[in-house]
């Protein structure tokens, strides 16, 4: 079957964005952060954003405003526990005092999502962006560090209520109620509409942006029976990025 023949538009009509790009939500002194927890780049990224974010004395000048890149809806499921211990005998070594090991709890215990991680730090914004970023700096921690199960109610609520700064009981009340999933699925849609590439992508309030910043990678074989190769590595990418967030 064929269409019938219509004059050509002179300016093709496009679908409405069923999502704001990310640029246009990143307020003054903030940058937007997509990551997922589970993902060793990002574990990177926000060590050095917080660590160099404390060097230039900007705490109290410059947030980080954290969105979810979740990983499993994008791959269609779960981190495999050997893709994880490979990014951390190929990622750990450019920034080891982030915090690391190879997962040495049970493998029963592995985290079969991390959406329970994604959507407490999304609760911990309605007590300021300070609280989030604090409790995703903790869950991040806890996973690579720690081998917790990031997946898992108590967990999460047991790190929440360890981090200073947040209050853990409204956090538990969202995770119950599930008002939070709704925030990550909308994230997944916009970095799927608006081409965020990658976890982690960093947005900041000049319109500009930035995925990995200062590293890149390529792997050798597949996610799960592969390795990762850090091939550039440059942290003081940071500090440019958090003098224009903050100027």
């Amino acid at each position: 079957m064929t269409d019938t023949p219509t004059a050509p538009s002179a300016t093709p009509p496009t679908a409405p964005s069923a999502t704001a790009h990310p640029r246009d939500r990143v307020a003054p002194g903030t940058i937007t952060v997509f990551s997922d927890i589970w993902c060793s780049f990002a574990h990177v990224a926000l060590y050095r954003l917080h660590t160099t974010r404390a060097g230039l004395g900007l705490a109290g000048r410059v947030r980080f405003d954290h969105r979810a890149f979740p990983l499993e809806l994008f791959n269609g499921g779960p981190s495999p526990r050997p893709g994880t211990d490979s990014e951390v005998g190929g990622v750990a070594h450019i920034e080891p005092e982030a915090g690391w090991q190879l997962w040495r709890s049970p493998d029963w215990k592995f985290p079969s999502s991390s959406l329970p991680a994604l959507e407490a730090v999304q609760l911990a914004k309605q007590q300021g962006l300070e609280a989030s970023e604090r409790l995703d700096l903790a869950l991040r921690r806890a996973f690579w560090a720690e081998s917790r199960s990031i997946g898992a109610r108590a967990t999460v609520l047991a790190v929440a209520e360890e981090t200073p700064g947040v209050d853990a009981d409204p956090i538990a009340e969202g995770l119950d109620d599930g008002r939070a999933r709704s925030v990550i699925t909308e994230d997944f849609a916009c970095a799927r509409e608006h081409q965020v590439r990658c976890s982690p992508h960093l947005y900041l309030p000049d319109g500009s942006d930035c995925a990995n910043p200062g590293v890149t990678a390529r792997w050798h074989g597949a996610y799960g029976t592969g390795f990762p190769e850090v091939t550039a590595n440059d942290p003081k990418i940071y500090e440019e990025l958090l003098l224009r967030a903050a100027g």
